[in-house]
């Protein structure tokens, strides 16, 4: 569809609204899915005309992140994030609630009362996760400056997701990390040492996690502390997959 700008209640509007949920009968689905950003409200108005769950953009790359992430810290950065993302939406899960005004001082009925407590709840649950997070962070750079003072140099693998950091990285270090052809196969960063035979020097080669276009920014505030490995880097390796049809512009 195109339109001039996104509908204010539906993103798509009434009409193609109206086109995606016949697609959705005829097709038996349980679920759409929009390659875009979506308003909280915006969601909850498709999910209410749809009759069926409704994911965006963010709400696809947290579903995979999840399923992705093996480590304590990339579990951790995982539910930050979806505790960000989803923290705005909560309204829709008490819609059924009563709604109505009390008396002199007082506002809302048990629907409001239970969306301040799931927020209150939330609230603390973000503070002990970027406190767990914090502690993870101090600990790498400490290995960091470890690493640093020995005189190690470190290079790490970077590139669009699925482009084969991982199969390059195991077979130079031979580390038999997961890789697999799909998207965000690896979450977590895995470092090896790696003997260099022609520089006469061993180094510490790190498999990252993957780019991808259009990259919610609540995304990248909540991995900072795997991309901070990136930034610390004496070398970026950029792999590419040459039988990519975006290559060209994944390398610019």
């Amino acid at each position: 569809g195109k339109r001039s700008r996104p509908d204010p209640a539906l993103f798509v509007g009434s009409g193609k609204a109206d086109e995606v949920g016949m697609a959705l009968r005829m097709g038996e689905a349980q679920l759409v899915i929009f390659n875009h950003e979506l308003s909280p409200v915006q969601e909850r108005n498709l999910e209410r005309h749809l009759q069926c769950r409704v994911l965006d953009r963010t709400a696809l790359i947290l579903e995979i992140f999840a399923q992705r992430a093996r480590s304590n810290e990339g579990k951790l950065q995982v539910e930050l994030a979806q505790l960000r993302h989803y923290a705005t939406r909560l309204v829709r899960g008490w819609t059924h609630l009563e709604r109505q005004k009390g008396g002199i001082g007082m506002r809302g009925g048990p629907g409001e009362t239970q969306l301040e407590l799931d927020r209150r709840l939330i609230a603390q649950r973000i503070k002990t996760i970027e406190g767990k997070l914090d502690k993870h962070a101090k600990t790498r750079a400490v290995q960091r400056k470890s690493r640093q003072r020995g005189g190690v140099f470190s290079i790490s693998l970077v590139g669009y997701t699925n482009a084969g950091k991982s199969t390059l990285f195991n077979a130079l270090t031979r580390a038999g990390t997961y890789a697999a052809d799909q998207l965000f196969a690896t979450l977590d960063t895995t470092s090896r040492k790696l003997w260099l035979a022609d520089a006469g020097r061993e180094v510490i080669l790190s498999d990252t996690v993957g780019f991808i276009t259009r990259l919610p920014h609540t995304l990248v505030a909540a991995f900072h502390a795997t991309l901070e490995e990136t930034a610390h880097a004496d070398l970026l390796l950029h792999v590419v997959d040459a039988a990519s049809p975006n290559r060209d512009r994944q390398t610019a």
